[in-house]
């Protein structure tokens, strides 16, 4: 019984696979060119001294509606989702109902905010949450 030295290595065998293409048939090797030029972006910015702060792009300059000014960093639990309701009823640029684009601007800014906001600050937008589904005749 003789062994075939004539076999092809595992490698070769893979690299001759249709599953290891990527997306859209390309070779691995040209996956990622993108992810070169994303690199590039960000190390400019690094580079430049001024921090990506695209979240606070987003508070300033959304098309969600126009809150009052600083409202997440003062002010009570009812406070906040007094002036939420009130932003969020005027508006007319929102796409959803006013509750949804009022809960879905406390989210944003307590999950961008993220380990930084300290927990008595949490605790009250968390509270603020409640107020707002009351405010808004939703059930808790």
């Amino acid at each position: 019984m003789a062994t075939t030295q004539s076999r092809t290595s595992p490698r070769k065998a893979r690299a001759q696979h249709p599953s290891t293409r990527g997306k859209g048939g390309r070779p691995p090797r040209q996956r990622h060119a993108h992810a070169a030029k994303h690199a590039a972006k960000h190390a400019k910015a690094a580079a430049s001294g001024t921090p990506r702060r695209w979240s606070h792009e987003v508070m300033e300059h959304s098309d969600a509606m126009d809150l009052e000014a600083d409202i997440f960093k003062t002010g009570s639990a009812q406070a906040i989702a007094e002036s939420l309701k009130r932003s969020s009823t005027r508006s007319k640029r929102r796409k959803g109902t006013p509750f949804q684009s009022a809960m879905s601007m406390l989210n944003f800014y307590i999950n961008r905010a993220g380990r930084n906001l300290p927990k008595a600050r949490r605790d009250t937008l968390q509270q603020a949450k409640r107020k707002l589904r009351e405010a808004f005749g939703r059930e808790p």
